[in-house]
C-alpha cells in the first residue's frame, strides 16, 4: 500500500478520534508503512497449519495460529473448505464477502480465518464463546510444560432457543446415545408439519451423533451431529454441536467433573510477539448488550495500553467485523494479506459426502428453521 493511500486512510481516524498530537500521527504513519505486498499467486504454497491443536509459548500469548489463503479448484464450495480447515460455515462466509458459498469458481483465492484471539476468561476446561461460534479446551498441562489449546467450530442455539452463557460442569458422557426428544421440540416440529418420536435411537438419524457431553444446564448438551454442514451456524435448539471428528476428540479429553464457562465476547482483544491484535464478530442479532457499549467497555479497560489513532482503527475493524484478527498499530484494514500463507488445497473428493445440491438443501433448511423458530 502506498504512503499516499496510507494517509487517506489515516487521516478520517485521525478526525474521527478528534485532536492527536503529531507523536501520535507520527506513530501511525510509521506503523503502518511496510514493504509492497507480494501478490498471492505468486508467493510460495505451503503446507497448511495446525488446525485444532496450538501450544501457548507464554503466558501473555493470547493469539493463536496464523491466516491462511486457500486457492479453489473445479467444484469447491465453502462448506467443503471450512470442515477441511477446521472452520465453521459462517466464520468462513464473513471472512470472505461476496464470494459465493456454493461456486466461488476455479482459482478464487479464499481467506481462512485460521488465527484466533483467546476470550478472556481463565484457561481452564471448555471455554464456549458464542459469539464467534468456537470452542477452545485447555487441558491440564504438568509442571513446566507450556499449555496446549485445542479450538473447533461449534453450531450454538438460534434465536429463541439461545445457548446459555454461564458457568457448568460435564456430569455425563456417552456414545451412540438415544435423543430422548424435548416436549417443546416435539411441539415445534409439529407445527411445521415434521413430527418427531419421543425417543430418536442412535444410530444415522440421530442429530445428537456418536458422541453426547452432557452439562449440569438441564436440558443442555455438546455433541455431535449427523448433520456436520450446519456446523459453525445458529442452527440448534441451545444445544451445541461440533463436527464428528472433532467431538470424537473433544469426548476423549474431556473428564466427568470439567468446567465449562460460555461466554459472548464478539469483540477481542490479544497479544501475539508483542504486537496488540482485534478480533470483530457481528454481535448475535438477539444480544441483550448493545455493539457500541461492548466496545467501549473494552476499550475503556485497555485505556492505558491503546493510544487514540489504535482505539480508532479498532473501531473501523469494528464495523468490518470481518472475523479477522488485525494488527491494530498496523493502521491497515488490509494487512492480513500481507502476512497470510497461501498454503495447499487438501480437499479430496468424497463419494460419500452429500452432492452440491443436498448441502445448499441442508443449510437453507436450517436457515429456514431458525428464521421460523425467530418469527414465532
Amino acid at each position: 500500500m502506498t504512503v499516499l493511500r496510507r494517509l487517506a486512510l489515516l487521516l478520517p481516524l485521525l478526525v474521527v478520534g478528534g485532536c492527536a498530537t503529531v507523536q501520535d500521527f507520527l506513530d501511525t504513519l510509521n506503523a503502518g508503512r511496510g514493504a509492497a505486498s507480494v501478490p498471492l499467486e505468486d508467493r510460495p504454497v505451503e503446507e497448511p497449519g495446525p488446525r485444532n491443536e496450538f501450544i501457548l509459548i507464554s503466558a501473555e500469548q493470547s493469539v493463536i495460529g496464523e491466516p491462511q489463503v486457500v486457492f479453489t479448484r473445479g467444484q469447491d464450495t465453502l462448506p467443503d473448505l471450512a470442515r477441511e480447515y477446521g472452520l465453521g460455515f459462517d466464520e468462513l462466509v464473513e471472512a470472505n464477502p461476496g464470494v459465493s458459498p456454493w461456486l466461488p469458481g476455479d482459482g478464487t483465492p479464499i481467506l481462512l480465518p485460521t488465527q484466533y484471539v483467546l476470550p478472556d476468561v481463565p484457561r481452564e476446561g471448555v471455554v464456549l464463546n458464542i459469539a464467534n461460534k468456537r470452542l477452545f479446551y485447555f487441558p491440564d498441562s504438568a509442571d513446566g510444560e507450556p499449555q496446549k489449546v485445542f479450538t473447533y467450530p461449534i453450531g450454538i442455539g438460534r434465536v429463541g432457543w439461545e445457548t446459555p452463557l454461564g458457568s457448568a460442569r460435564v456430569i455425563a458422557k456417552a456414545t451412540d446415545p438415544a435423543w430422548y426428544v424435548p416436549a417443546s421440540v416435539r411441539r415445534e416440529h409439529a407445527e411445521m408439519g415434521d413430527p418427531l418420536p419421543s425417543v430418536v435411537p442412535p444410530g444415522p438419524d440421530n442429530p445428537l451423533g456418536a458422541h453426547v457431553l452432557k452439562l449440569d444446564m438441564p436440558g443442555y448438551l455438546i455433541h455431535g451431529t449427523n448433520q456436520p454442514y450446519g456446523v459453525g451456524m445458529r442452527v440448534s435448539h441451545g444445544c451445541v454441536r461440533l463436527y464428528p471428528e472433532n467431538i470424537e476428540l473433544l469426548y476423549s479429553f474431556v473428564d466427568i467433573g470439567e468446567q465449562v464457562m460460555i461466554v459472548n465476547e464478539p469483540y477481542l482483544l490479544g497479544m501475539l510477539d508483542g504486537e496488540v491484535y482485534f478480533e470483530a464478530h457481528a454481535p448475535l442479532e438477539d444480544d441483550t448488550v448493545a455493539s457500541d457499549e461492548r466496545l467501549d467497555g473494552l476499550l475503556a479497560e485497555h485505556d492505558a495500553s491503546l493510544n487514540r489513532p489504535a482505539k480508532n482503527h479498532i473501531r473501523s475493524v469494528a464495523s468490518a467485523a470481518s472475523g479477522v484478527p488485525a494488527r491494530v498499530y498496523s493502521y491497515d484494514v488490509d494487512e492480513v494479506f500481507d502476512r497470510v500463507q497461501v498454503v495447499r488445497n487438501t480437499v479430496e473428493f468424497d463419494p460419500e459426502n452429500p452432492t452440491l445440491e443436498e448441502v445448499r438443501v441442508l443449510i437453507d433448511e436450517a436457515v429456514r428453521e431458525a428464521d421460523e423458530g425467530q418469527s414465532k
